[in-house]
């Protein structure tokens, strides 16, 4: 299916520091890094890198995409709360309140944004 998903960042310090406290509460860990990017893993899987932050390779400002949406799988939905309140807490943006929705049935979700503008999302069907 897919290896792995790389976003676009403006400031790679930044980034680092909301999504190092932000995906910590579903479970991921920072386990690359340089002044291009940061990869994270899950911590049950952590030779396996699954999402990246990078500088665009063309040099350009990063632009979140118009209908891209990153969701990550959280254990629980106390995860779930826990992300939404760590990324308004580190200036994300509110995007959905942790809760169900109509069309995601046993789907507890949360949605912010990031600085850049990027849509991120945490679920778990616990």
């Amino acid at each position: 299916m897919i290896g792995y998903v790389m976003l676009g960042s403006n400031d790679i310090k930044k980034a680092m520091d909301f999504y190092d406290a932000v995906l910590s509460q579903i479970g991921l860990i920072k386990k690359d890094i340089n002044e291009e990017y940061i990869g994270y893993s899950s911590n049950k899987e952590p030779s396996q890198i699954e999402f990246y932050l990078t500088k665009p390779f063309d040099e350009k400002p990063a632009k979140h995409g118009n209908g891209t949406m990153v969701a990550f799988l959280a254990e629980t939905r106390e995860a779930v709360h826990k992300f939404h309140r760590t990324a308004l807490d580190k200036g994300g943006t509110d995007e959905g309140a942790p809760g169900f929705r109509t069309t995601g049935g046993n789907m507890y979700l949360a949605y912010i944004r990031d600085f850049d503008g990027n849509k991120i999302c945490a679920y778990s069907i616990n």
